[in-house]
């Protein structure tokens, strides 16, 4: 598979050689001559000087024959042009951008381009850790898709769920469990897979059910208490 990635930086550069090393042919695209001395030399080979968004630059990194796109240069206007030039103009499948002001992520989203929002995502992430179930600090999951249908949140097994098995919890909750965290471990449970205190699960949702989710094993409050109504 061939793919394009639009900025040099520490993060374009170890995608680069990531997806080299997986067997991917890989073309890097950068204003800044300079920034290629990230890459390896074989790297480098296919790295093309210019704007992510001009069209000559794309067909020479052979934007026509890719499979993927990554728009992770330090410019949010540059990224979101480029990612949708080559969505577009292009027809690439895969497109992904990196946002660093969170409105703009949140926008993009709506609009069904895959952003990486490293500025709210990171902040989000370190209060979690900091302030765990704190109102107001806890504003979103830890992901949700470009159609804001589905999310992956987290929460701490309920304790009157413990030694019940999975299957019976998503059979009561409209949930799925991706996975859960066991003494500082990730497993992949299968629906037999019996759960012990202290798990945390992180859960696959519809966004109208989430809420009401978390609500019903106390990691967050919700609107509905104060109605009563069941969750």
């Amino acid at each position: 598979m061939h793919i394009v990635i639009l900025g040099c930086g520490r993060v374009g550069a170890t995608l680069a050689h990531t997806l080299e090393d997986l067997g991917n042919t890989v073309a890097v695209i950068d204003r800044d001559h300079e920034a290629f001395r990230r890459l390896r030399a074989s790297t480098a080979k296919a790295a093309v000087r210019g704007l992510g968004h001009d069209r000559a630059v794309l067909t020479t990194a052979g934007i026509e024959s890719a499979s993927a796109f990554a728009a992770v240069s330090n410019g949010d206007n540059s990224n979101i042009i480029s990612a949708r030039v080559a969505r577009e103009t292009f027809g690439v499948e895969h497109v992904v951008a990196r946002i660093y002001d969170p409105r703009r992520a949140e926008v993009y989203q709506r609009l069904g381009i895959p952003t990486v929002g490293t500025v709210r995502w990171t902040a989000d992430t370190v209060l979690r850790r900091l302030v765990p179930g704190s109102a107001g600090l806890d504003n979103g999951p830890l992901w949700r898709d470009p159609s804001g249908t589905i999310v992956l949140d987290e929460t701490p097994l309920p304790e009157e769920w413990v030694d019940w098995r999975v299957e019976n919890l998503e059979a009561a909750w409209p949930v799925r469990v991706a996975y859960l965290s066991r003494g500082g471990e990730l497993l992949l449970p299968r629906g037999d897979e019996v759960l012990r205190a202290g798990d945390v699960l992180h859960v696959l949702a519809r966004t109208s059910d989430i809420d009401g989710v978390l609500a019903r094993s106390g990691a967050r409050a919700s609107s509905d208490e104060t109605t009563g109504r069941a969750l």
